[in-house]
């Protein structure tokens, strides 16, 4: 059976769920097919501590973890209200097929509706049909402002420490 619950990182095992899942995501070719740094996986749980935007929703297959989504708090400035981005959505390969994906999404949508947000927003790879495929069953949708203007696009730019 499928238990969604919201992460306490201070509970070794929800900790232990997080970086165990967030570092098979990162190894899968739709997470950059590389493994989270050694400094990543020693203090992420306590970062995200500390931060009280973030959430972290873990599902478990009885003991097992089985899938997460990592929400974190963000504002609209049109809607004057808080949103919630989902940053990471990962079901484990041993759970696939179970549902847990729509699970989790509820449950995110569930703590945007509880935090008063207009919306929902998340990124996904062109390439990434299944999750293409689970996010458009959903409800979610590309968006745009102004037909003529096109699509909303997501850039980045890394950044060296100092």
């Amino acid at each position: 059976m499928i238990e969604i619950i919201r992460a306490d990182l201070t509970n070794p095992t929800h900790a232990s769920a997080l970086i165990t899942l967030l570092n098979n995501y990162a190894l899968d070719p739709m997470g950059g097919g590389e493994a989270l740094s050694d400094f990543t996986k020693e203090n992420l749980a306590s970062e995200i501590q500390k931060r009280s935007d973030t959430t972290v929703i873990l599902a478990f297959d009885g003991d097992r973890p089985a899938g997460l989504i990592n929400c974190i708090e963000g504002f609209s400035t049109f809607a004057c209200k808080p949103l919630i981005n989902i940053h990471d959505v990962y079901v484990d390969a041993s759970a696939r097929g179970k549902g847990v994906a729509t699970k989790l999404l509820q449950a995110a949508e569930d703590l945007a509706i509880e935090k008063n947000c207009c919306k929902v927003t998340l990124e996904i790879l062109e390439g990434n049909e299944p999750a293409k495929r689970a996010y458009l069953k959903f409800g979610f949708a590309g968006y745009e402002l102004d037909p003529e203007m096109g699509k909303a696009m997501f850039w980045q730019k890394k950044l060296t420490p100092l």
